[in-house]
């Protein structure tokens, strides 16, 4: 997709922008983090502080902002919208932005669940589109709750002139992002999403991008991953 400046006040356009949270303890020790809600490492308050000020420089002002019921992406929110001053928005909360939900893989360290089913299964669990782990969610699951939520929620708002901020989790934002840009569930399964990394899309009037902007730089797909989630 063509990557064109960020222009917030294009009347034609309409902006959305995404931020997956801060680096919580959680991502730190690598382990399944889903539902559970570990707080942000001092690594993911900093994230939080730098993706607000890459916001701050694009000029963006919000009109309403989104977030999940859980912490890490909350006070990720609660830091962004502190540092450019503009507390007094209204602020959403759902599960339905919640991250994917690992079942009885919530809690575990990586290298001990593939000591526990073997690396395979667990790959195919992290890294397939519609195969949920013991007890939890696949990526379709959770896209099946994100989208329902976006369409009756976000795009009203989106649609009548606003300027949205969401700030979820790196498989919520991907079931949007897949949408959103018309992905396969093996596209979207390679996209890495960074902490911290703010995308800001300019949406036509069908809702479709006609521009991306990443305020972060890519990162190379040889690039271990960031995404521990």
């Amino acid at each position: 997709m063509e990557v064109r400046p960020v222009i917030p006040n294009d009347q034609r356009t309409h902006t959305l922008v995404l931020v997956r949270h801060g680096e919580s303890e959680w991502n730190r020790r690598n382990l399944f983090t889903g539902w559970c809600d570990p707080d942000l490492t001092e690594k993911g308050l900093i994230e939080a502080l730098v993706a607000a000020r890459m916001l701050r420089s694009q000029g963006l002002k919000f009109d309403v902002a989104y977030s999940s019921g859980l912490k890490r992406a909350q006070r990720t929110l609660d830091i962004i919208l502190s540092e450019i001053g503009q507390t007094k928005i209204p602020v959403h909360l759902d599960e339905a932005l919640n991250e994917r939900h690992y079942g009885d893989l919530c809690g575990l360290n990586k290298d001990e669940a593939r000591d526990r089913w073997g690396e395979e299964q667990v790959r195919i669990w992290r890294r397939s589109y519609d195969i949920p782990p013991p007890g939890g969610e696949s990526l379709k699951d959770t896209e099946e709750r994100v989208m329902p939520y976006y369409r009756s929620r976000i795009w009203p708002d989106l649609q009548s002139g606003k300027t949205v901020l969401i700030v979820a989790h790196g498989n919520s934002l991907r079931a949007l992002i897949m949408n959103l840009e018309n992905l396969t569930g093996e596209e979207i399964l390679n996209r890495e999403l960074a902490t911290g990394a703010p995308i800001v899309y300019r949406l036509g009037p069908d809702g479709v991008p006609v521009g991306r902007s990443d305020l972060l730089p890519s990162r190379s797909i040889d690039a271990p991953p960031e995404d521990n989630v």
